[in-house]
């Protein structure tokens, strides 16, 4: 497929940080591309510099040099309420801690991406975070508040707010990172079903080799470089 039909591209991509006058090189030169509807993990060690990328590729930092485009739009010359409109429109994080409210119920945390949007009613917010949290499987449990939800739960609520604004992407920054194995499986499980069914591009990031498995595409990072990407490797055999 031609590099502009690609959904994100990035090219000599590089980020430096400098902490206590120390210059820090996060990732070096990284260049890849993923079309749309791929679902792709992104792994490594602590250091590795996956977390860096993922927050690149997500629009919440910018790189020091290279050139990242995504859908056609060269992210690095957007202004920050620019960046923040993809995010909204293009992108649904799914973190580690789930990141819910405590004090509102599942569906309000729902809800909350949708606060943002113009021209959208209170029952129009409502409904959509209602089939959001039944493509989850969690019907019926709206009117809970995360302390009544299991960690996967917690996660369910976590992935139906990521999609609520029906972004074309989805990035997971290690989803199955604080649940059990088995638990972890079903989650895994939905982001396949998104992927399979919905045609979203996964993109996630893990340190778990069985849960990168779920992937269709597995990259590896060290000291801010590509090692190893499963990708490439069958295109070049």
């Amino acid at each position: 497929m031609a590099e502009q039909n690609k959904q994100i591209v990035v090219t000599d991509l590089s980020k430096t940080y400098f902490l206590g006058g120390v210059e820090v090189s996060a990732i070096k030169g990284i260049s890849l591309a993923v079309s749309n509807g791929e679902f792709t993990a992104i792994m490594g060690a602590s250091g590795s510099g996956k977390s860096t990328l993922m927050n690149i590729l997500g629009c919440l930092d910018r790189p020091t040099a290279g050139i990242y485009m995504l859908e056609n739009v060269d992210v690095g010359h957007l202004t920050r309420n620019e960046m923040a409109g993809i995010r909204n429109k293009k992108i649904g994080f799914v973190f580690q801690n789930f990141n819910l409210l405590s004090r509102t119920t599942a569906l309000e945390n729902v809800e909350l991406p949708l606060y943002y949007m113009k021209n959208i009613s209170s029952r129009q917010r409502r409904e959509l975070a209602k089939e959001m949290l039944q493509l989850v499987g969690l019907q019926g449990r709206e009117k809970h508040h995360p302390s009544q939800l299991s960690g996967g739960e917690q996660q369910r609520v976590a992935i139906a707010r990521a999609m609520v604004n029906k972004p074309s992407i989805i990035m997971a920054d290690e989803p199955t990172g604080n649940l059990d194995s088995s638990t972890g499986g079903e989650i895994m499980e939905i982001f396949q079903n998104l992927n399979q069914n919905l045609k979203k591009t996964i993109i996630f990031i893990t340190h778990d080799q069985d849960v990168a498995h779920f992937a269709g595409r597995q990259i590896k990072l060290k000291d801010g470089v590509i090692i190893e990407d499963n990708f490439l490797s069958r295109v070049n055999s």
